[in-house]
């Protein structure tokens, strides 16, 4: 159910259902709440705005009698008009069936109760894939932002490939990681999910296969279907894709394109090893098959530097290389890039130009100062030192509460844990268990759906403290669940 961010007001002389009539009438009235906008269940909606059931019922009664709404039973209760057209014979457009029809495919259910759980303030969130806002150094933010006056800099539209002042120093970063990109194969996007969603735009035909990992975080989003494509899972084991089976799935599915994420690899957090990825370069070279490697996650090592990324052995062009600086230094600066072939570059930065006419020229900017001050790597310093606190931290608590329920292996780096329960229960039920006590998890089938007994547990983003209650009560959950289902 979307959030309804309001309650009557209970000191106010007008009855509580007067107020709830009101509230409905006036988002039909401006037109937030169309012809065939179905309102929230009942009991969901008298919680939500902190009234008995019964006032709310008096409330819709009154709104049904007046023909703005019309409840059905099982299929509940819509608005059927507006104050407008109950004063015209035109009837109003309805906007819902041009909804429905829209070409973009919606999110997942689950994911689209995620995206509005993780803005919900009492919500513990277990497994949001991003830095916690108390671990982006703000005092270096501030020291960066301080620098941006004394440049000078512009904040027009930059040229279609981005801001060269920044793909400059991209290209001079890249370098330290083996790959030797030129500006001008460089492009700069709104983050690497932009990137997908070019490609898919601008490189693919409708009706392609696109082969993936699996379980993978693609399969979590509807990019690439939205464009008439089909994504293919191809199983993972401990070294990362298997070459083998990429051989076989492509010719089994004419697949056109490889997205693999080999570094602390969303949501497993597995490191595709030195070896297997020579072998999967040289299997791609010789199958002419083309891969995006998403490398966000590769600065966020703990125990160890990664193996080099794969587009650093790349002598064919074979690899669009995706970087951000998302995950690493914030997520609202949305600052990504693809590294690529310069006619591919070309052909995407076109596409990015018709549909934003460019990424933030301040954010660009921001970025600029970040990697040309050496504070880009201070901060990379400081955030890994923290997540390795709060990873281990994790593992404790992990091994407090689930070692009889669940199994797990430590990550090297990256934000992710992937438990697999040893139990098997309805994940959804779960995750909706979870959610009416303020938890929030990840379950794994949204990344795969035969990872129905796995949980993606993030420790970068909730406190230690919330860590730790939030682990706890769902170990409870998970026991009671399980006790039941036997």
């Amino acid at each position: 159910m979307k959030p309804i961010n309001w309650k009557p007001n209970k000191f106010s002389s007008i009855p509580l259902h007067k107020q709830i009539t009101n509230f409905i009438k006036e988002k039909i009235a401006r037109g937030e709440w169309t012809v065939g906008y179905k309102l929230p269940p009942q009991r969901l909606f008298a919680k939500s705005i902190g009234v008995n059931r019964s006032t709310l019922v008096t409330a819709l009664d009154e709104l049904t009698a007046e023909g703005l709404i019309e409840g059905k039973s099982g299929s509940g209760t819509k608005v059927i008009n507006n104050t407008w057209s109950l004063l015209s014979a035109t009837p109003p457009p309805d906007w819902n069936s041009y909804v429905k029809s829209g070409t973009y495919f919606p999110n997942l259910p689950t994911i689209q109760d995620i995206n509005r759980a993780e803005f919900v303030p009492e919500v513990i969130r277990l497994g949001t894939g991003e830095l916690a806002p108390d671990l982006v150094n703000n005092d270096l933010m501030l020291q960066v932002l301080k620098c941006l006056p004394k440049k000078e800099i512009s904040l027009g539209y930059e040229e279609p490939k981005g801001l060269l002042a920044l793909r400059k120093q991209i290209s001079h970063y890249v370098k330290t990681l083996g790959i030797d990109a030129s500006p001008s194969s460089i492009l700069i996007v709104s983050g690497a999910l932009q990137a997908i969603q070019l490609i898919s735009m601008g490189l693919l035909h409708s009706g392609s296969t696109v082969l993936t990992e699996k379980p993978s975080y693609l399969h979590s989003i509807n990019t690439f279907q939205s464009a008439g494509m089909q994504l293919t899972g191809v199983p993972l084991d401990a070294e990362g894709i298997d070459p083998s089976l990429v051989a076989l799935y492509r010719k089994q599915h004419n697949a056109a394109l490889l997205y693999t994420n080999p570094t602390f690899q969303n949501p497993t957090g597995n490191i595709m090893t030195s070896n297997r990825r020579k072998q999967l370069l040289t299997l791609c070279s010789k199958e002419q098959l083309p891969l995006i490697e998403d490398d966000v996650y590769r600065e966020l090592w703990i125990d160890r530097k990664p193996p080099l990324p794969l587009k650093s052995m790349d002598d064919n062009g074979m690899v669009l290389y995706l970087g951000s600086l998302s995950k690493t230094l914030s997520p609202g600066i949305r600052i990504g890039w693809v590294i690529g072939p310069e006619q591919v570059i070309d052909r995407l930065a076109d596409i990015k130009m018709q549909t934003d006419y460019g990424s933030s020229s301040l954010s660009q900017w921001l970025a600029v100062e970040w990697f040309s001050s050496g504070l880009y790597q201070l901060h990379l310093q400081n955030i890994r030192k923290q997540l390795k606190e709060r990873r281990d931290f994790t593992l404790n608590i992990l091994n407090s509460y689930f070692s009889d329920i669940a199994e797990w292996e430590t990550p090297g780096g990256g934000f992710y844990i992937w438990l697999r329960l040893l139990q098997e229960i309805s994940i959804k039920e779960l995750f909706d268990t979870a959610l009416q006590k303020q938890l929030l998890i990840n379950p794994g089938n949204i990344y795969d759906n035969k990872s129905d007994q796995y949980i993606r547990i993030s420790y970068s983003y909730a406190s230690l403290s919330h860590m730790e209650k939030g682990l706890f009560e769902l170990s409870n959950i998970i026991r009671e669940l399980s006790e039941i289902r036997n």
